[in-house]
């Protein structure tokens, strides 16, 4: 929650500093800014993955049926995206099923999304994907209670292996660990390259 907050902070702080001009146009204006963030970003990602081999062992103990869920999130998550469509006339199907496909992962897709379709496309993104995150944190325990204790982690998409991962593992237990952070590395790895296929369209 706390490191979501930080985010809006962030994206606010640059909002104003953007309708104010307080950063010279000049500096960012066709600039690889955002380009050079994302580099960073998934040289992170590798780093963490790597610095976990036991993680990467834990896989091999999941129950085989599970490994459908990260599937069945991606597919059920980009159904919703192109259902939004049909109610959201003025944006067309391949930017919502782009916007969906950040799956919780504001900070990699709103960057793919603003570099393809702009900084209106990347802003919603960023917003529809904290959002996302932010519910899962909020409502975890009334998914676990009203769908299951696989709820949270399906609504978490992308974020099961950092940031709800606390919340994931108090409320639907200790033995989803290992299910969560494979869901959250699955659908982590795919938002590369369904928010990239989406945009070129």
């Amino acid at each position: 929650m706390k490191g979501s907050l930080i985010i809006v902070g962030f994206f606010a702080l640059g909002t104003l500093c953007g309708a104010y001009k307080l950063i010279p146009a000049d500096l960012i204006a066709d600039s690889q800014i955002s380009f050079y963030a994302l580099c960073a970003l998934m040289f992170s990602v590798g780093i963490s993955v790597g610095n976990d081999p036991q993680t990467l062992k834990n896989f091999r103990s999941l129950n085989p049926r599970l490994i459908f869920l990260p599937i069945m999130t991606i597919l059920g998550t980009l159904a919703g995206s192109a259902a939004a469509s049909l109610i959201l006339t003025h944006r067309s199907l391949t930017d919502c099923l782009a916007i969906g496909s950040g799956f919780g992962y504001y900070s990699l897709s709103s960057i793919f999304i603003t570099e393809y379709k702009g900084a209106e496309l990347g802003t919603i993104a960023l917003l529809a994907n904290i959002s996302r995150e932010i519910l899962t944190l909020l409502g975890a325990p009334l998914l676990v209670r009203w769908f299951g204790n696989l709820a949270p982690i399906s609504a978490g998409g992308a974020t099961t292996m950092d940031t709800t991962l606390p919340i994931i593992t108090r409320t639907a237990g200790q033995q989803f660990v290992v299910i969560s952070i494979f869901h959250g590395f699955v659908v982590d790895f795919s938002v590369p390259f369904l928010v990239t296929f989406f945009c070129s369209f």
